[in-house]
């Protein structure tokens, strides 16, 4: 899920009656434009990155991209229904025949195989292939970034350091492939999986191509990122450091797949773009068949939201993700310099220079999204005690001021020059490293940090990265202070996003945080929260959980944000697909 390579990080269907009301659409679709879809064409999606993070569909984990390839390329077990509105967030069958049946207390889950399903070599589909793909994940050391739950989940046991015993398909003990043989199992066209635990949306999971079949003889591990065989509508042709080409896939067949329309005859990621240069091309209409895949830039969005000619070529959405940097507890282990830079932060400066309330979104009090409606309360420790106020006073709860409350940082940092005098010196005077993607708003963004840091001492470094941001700020000893991110929900249930961040079984713990002396209790109380069957009490749970988090400053939260999507002339049927937080990008059709 994202608007750029470190914008946000995954999404799945989230409380889909408050997603839908609260979002924004400016303009209606393009599809009052042309009422008939048409096949034909070619649908072009302009990049500004150098390439996405994953191919591999065992490896992709971010909203955007996993709406993009599961579109077009991968099919899973189940799917979201890619249609309008709060529909669109209905699980329906996809390469199974059913959206998985429970027993034993949703410990066993099966899944039967509708027939008719190809990979692009016309090699069947068979039960041992989605076995074969669900081992994958294991193989952390090959197989990385991707959702970790079946790793957690799994009825295999676990080493003394919380790791599976099971290694993946590439070295492993007889042990571990013996566990992982129970824990998923085959019987003709049906594939179980037992876990360890009650996990009554388990299907979910299945929406991701982290279970999703490969075949082991084409399996090349890691460089299966460069080229993964297609299971859906379209191939992959060219791999490129310009673009990702894809065609036919003359192997797929409509009949067995009624989650997929194949409209365009090629679809292709234009990479390495010039941000100005896609939306100048976009305000022109100089390729009416081609869809801004990053958004516009901040600067150009009241030419496409304020005039009216591109009535039926934008959306503005409320979008599910909540913003923040990750602390590396492992460089950064003073609480009150963490502190001190969330407060003197000018966040104003930055939500302003984003496009204020109207585009960027709201200041973020935690890191459950308001979408989630469930398990969503303001922390009342860090933004605004009403997440929606904007305004630039301080908030005498949280003691945040959107410009910054610099007395209060500085009061902080003069604690932590004594409490913890090594970290406050190398915050003074080698200073605080920021990981970031690459963007062409870094040269006016940057200036804004390095001037509101520096009232109270703080200087910053940037680490920017060309590519591969995540597979770069996951590697441990490549992670710097802090690491830009952004999350949403899997699906609708904070046990997809706190777990995930703070624990060490979560897939996507940027913050290092096992050595917090606050980490011990909070994981417990994690522990507890994913044991509660009691929704209601689960969800009191995930609302403390979130308030500690903040009052330990694992993360520093910025936005609850928004999202921008601008495209051609030519381009028809675009919609907000509720579950992944993007344009349905395999509905849409080229007006020829």
């Amino acid at each position: 899920m994202r608007r750029n390579a470190i914008s946000t990080r995954v999404l799945a269907a989230l409380s889909v009656g408050a997603l839908v009301s609260t979002v924004i659409t400016v303009g209606a679709t393009s599809s009052a434009n042309a009422a008939t879809p048409k096949a034909g064409g070619t649908l072009y999606l302009l990049e500004h990155t150098p390439r996405l993070d994953h191919y591999d569909p065992s490896r992709i984990y971010t909203g955007r991209d996993l709406a993009f390839m599961n579109s077009f390329h991968t099919r899973t077990l189940v799917a979201y229904n890619p249609v309008p509105g709060d529909k669109g967030a209905d699980l329906v069958p996809d390469l199974a025949t059913n959206t998985g049946i429970p027993s034993n207390q949703a410990k066993t889950w099966k899944f039967t195989l509708r027939p008719g399903t190809t990979f692009e070599d016309g090699v069947a589909i068979t039960c041992e292939h989605v076995k074969y793909g669900s081992s994958r994940v294991f193989a952390t050391d090959v197989i990385s970034d991707g959702p970790q739950y079946l790793v957690s989940w799994l009825d295999i046991p676990k080493n003394a350091d919380g790791t599976s015993i099971y290694t993946g398909p590439y070295k492993n003990t007889p042990a571990g492939v013996a566990a992982f043989n129970k824990a998923v199992t085959c019987s003709g066209r049906t594939i179980t999986f037992n876990l360890n635990k009650s996990i009554a949306d388990f299907n979910y999971l299945a929406t991701y191509g982290v279970i999703s079949p490969v075949q082991k003889k084409k399996d090349t591990g890691d460089k299966y990122d460069l080229n993964p065989q297609a299971t859906g509508p379209y191939k992959i042709v060219e791999n490129s450091n310009t673009q990702l080409r894809m065609v036919r896939n003359t192997k797929w067949n409509k009949s067995s797949d009624t989650v997929r329309t194949p409209y365009p005859d090629e679809v292709i990621i234009q990479f390495g773009l010039d941000e100005e240069v896609i939306d100048q091309i976009i305000l022109e209409d100089s390729i009416p068949n081609a869809v801004n895949f990053g958004g516009p830039l901040p600067t150009n969005r009241d030419k496409f939201f304020k005039d009216a000619k591109f009535a039926n070529r934008r959306m503005n959405n409320s979008d599910p993700y909540a913003r923040y940097f990750a602390f590396n507890l492992a460089k950064m282990p003073c609480l009150e310099i963490r502190q001190a830079m969330y407060y003197v932060r000018d966040a104003k400066a930055l939500l302003d220079y984003a496009g204020g309330p109207d585009y960027a979104g709201s200041y973020a009090t935690g890191v459950i999204s308001p979408l989630l409606a469930t398990d969503f309360a303001a922390t009342k420790v860090v933004g605004p005690s009403d997440h929606k106020n904007t305004a630039d006073v301080l908030d005498a709860t949280t003691g945040f001021k959107p410009s910054g409350n610099v007395a209060k940082a500085q009061a902080l940092m003069d604690a932590a020059k004594t409490k913890c005098p090594a970290d406050h010196a190398k915050a003074t005077t080698e200073g605080i490293t920021f990981d970031v993607s690459q963007s062409s708003t870094l040269n006016d963004t940057i200036p804004i940090n390095e001037k509101a840091f520096a009232r109270v001492g703080i200087k910053v470094n940037y680490n920017i990265i060309k590519s591969g941001y995540y597979p770069t700020v996951m590697t441990a000893s490549k992670q710097s202070d802090l690491s830009t991110s952004g999350w949403g929900a899997d699906w609708a249930n904070a046990s997809t996003v706190i777990p995930e961040l703070f624990t060490t079984a979560g897939g996507f713990n940027l913050s290092q945080n096992s050595k917090d002396p606050a980490y011990k209790a909070f994981e417990d109380k994690v522990n507890l929260a994913m044991k509660t069957t009691d929704r209601k009490k689960q969800a009191a749970l995930w609302k403390e959980l979130d308030k500690e988090a903040m009052k330990n400053f694992w993360v520093l939260p910025t936005l609850f944000g928004k999202a921008q999507e601008v495209w051609g002339s030519k381009v028809q049927n675009v919609f907000f697909w509720v579950p992944q937080g993007n344009p349905a990008y395999g509905k849409m059709w080229i007006n020829q």
